[in-house]
């Protein structure tokens, strides 16, 4: 058997692409709709914003300390107005059951008050506090303090238990009464009791208890103000302070934000720090591609150059050969680029066995009487392009079916222990590769065998873009088939 060498990167345009690639030129109408977004970015002009975090907190906390101090003073309110009532009601519950104890009947059946009522400002007239007996067929008994006035009594039903209730009968002094009415012994009429009392007083002490609740939860409520708003100002500190960084960064040419901040504030610097660092990893690849390639083509031409100078005979020759090497060396570097710029794209989630059965359709077309098997683990998938992925099967797989005997196995993810990362096993029936020539197979141009066409680029771009997404890629020699064995760990889908 021949020995085995890279596959030739031209043939993978036999192998399915997904998307256009990076360096063709966008549609007419995407390059307009591009420069349309980011020039406004560039300029500063068209800043998108979802609003002020310190304004909505502020509204957050105006909200709630109002429906708070409004439903707390509203209940302080309460509670102390029917305390206040309460309490006025006690006393009138108190005189009217004194009014009951003092009174007998004398001989004409008329009452009377076995002793006089405590209370001075009944003996003074309209002093705000009267009482009053009526009953059926009897004159009302008033107080002195009703001067000229009597109180309305409903006499048509009967009040077994005290009665207190608002009156405002007197049209310059709102009344509170309480009224019940009895049979008292030696008289068979029924008696109603009333004792009233002017609401000025409650009322001026309500009117008081609100006014100092009030002017309370107004204080109360802006000192709550003040203080959200300074917690707020001093909790969104660390945002200024990131904001600051950035500009020293942009100004000084700093390139990561090494201030100490709060737990709630250093994961967002982490992952700034994070993609600054991606970035400058990109830039410096990107640098090291350019160098390279400077580099590579830089002899090439030189050879071009100095046999065109020197009008040599065979210069046709030298062209055709060293444009053969500045094409090797395009493609492989573009390959790179392309992986790179994927990458940067975001997490991508491609079935492996989906690629897999597609570059397999497309190598028979190439190789018919290889025979191929394809089996493993259908549901695992990778973080890697589609486009990519068929590119690295692409070029392992031809590889085996162009230098292996006639048969290529390929198995995905036969053992998933590996959590993070998805293997898969390439394999064939060829000569294989010596073990002191696996590590230099990889390098750009590396041919084992010279008698096949080929550029030497496959492995390497296969080691390349491997290394681009994080994954391995690791030559050896297949148990079942004799030849080589592939072994290509890359990153699981997340």
């Amino acid at each position: 058997m021949s020995s085995r060498q890279s596959v030739d990167s031209a043939t993978a345009s036999t192998i399915p692409q997904t998307s256009r690639a990076p360096d063709a030129p966008p549609p007419a109408d995407s390059v307009t709709a591009d420069a349309a977004v980011s020039e406004p970015a560039a300029t500063g002009v068209y800043k998108r914003h979802t609003g002020s975090l310190a304004r909505r907190m502020m509204l957050i906390a105006a909200g709630w300390i109002t429906i708070l101090l409004l439903g707390g003073g509203f209940a302080l309110d309460r509670t102390l107005t029917d305390m206040v009532e309460k309490n006025f009601d006690d006393q009138l519950d108190y005189l009217l059951t004194a009014m009951m104890a003092s009174t007998e009947i004398d001989n004409t059946g008329e009452v009377y008050f076995s002793r006089p009522l405590g209370d001075q400002r009944f003996m003074e007239p309209n002093s705000g506090l009267y009482w009053q007996i009526s009953g059926e067929g009897h004159e009302a008994y008033p107080s002195r303090s009703l001067w000229d006035r009597t109180l309305k009594v409903d006499t048509s039903y009967t009040d077994t238990d005290i009665h207190i209730y608002n009156s405002d009968q007197f049209a310059d002094e709102p009344l509170r009464i309480a009224e019940r009415s009895v049979v008292l012994p030696g008289s068979k009429t029924k008696w109603w009791f009333a004792v009233a009392a002017s609401r000025g007083e409650v009322d001026a002490q309500l009117a008081k208890i609100r006014s100092i609740l009030i002017w309370s939860f107004v204080i109360l409520g802006l000192g709550l103000f003040m203080m959200a708003t300074m917690q707020i100002w001093y909790g969104l500190s660390p945002l200024r302070r990131v904001r600051l960084a950035i500009q020293h960064m942009r100004t000084t040419g700093a390139n990561r934000v090494t201030d100490p901040l709060p737990l709630e504030v250093q994961p967002l610097v982490d992952e700034l720090n994070a993609l600054l660092a991606h970035s400058e990893k990109q830039a410096e690849e990107a640098r090291t591609h350019a160098g390279n390639l400077a580099h590579a083509l830089k002899t090439p031409l030189t050879v071009i150059n100095n046999a065109a100078t020197a009008k040599a005979p065979d210069l046709a020759d030298t062209v055709i050969r060293e444009s053969g090497t500045m094409r090797r060396h395009v493609d492989h570097h573009l390959a790179r680029a392309r992986a790179v710029g994927r990458r940067a794209v975001g997490h991508a989630h491609t079935p492996v066995c989906e690629s897999a059965a597609a570059v397999q359709r497309a190598v028979e077309r190439l190789y018919p009487d290889v025979r191929f098997d394809l089996a493993g683990n259908r549901a695992a998938t990778v973080a890697i392009e589609r486009q990519d992925l068929d590119e690295l099967l692409g070029n392992l797989v031809e590889n085996a079916a162009k230098y292996g005997g006639g048969s290529v196995f390929v198995t995905v993810d036969a053992e998933p222990a590996d959590k993070k990362l998805c293997t898969i096993w390439v394999e064939d029936d060829g000569a294989g590769i010596p073990e002191a020539d696996r590590s230099r197979i990889f390098d750009r141009g590396a041919r084992l065998d010279t008698d096949k066409p080929g550029t030497g680029l496959g492995l390497a771009i296969v080691r390349d873009v491997v290394a681009i997404y994080g994954g391995k890629v690791t030559l050896g020699e297949s148990a079942d088939l004799g030849g080589l064995l592939v072994q290509l760990s890359l990153p699981r889908a997340a």
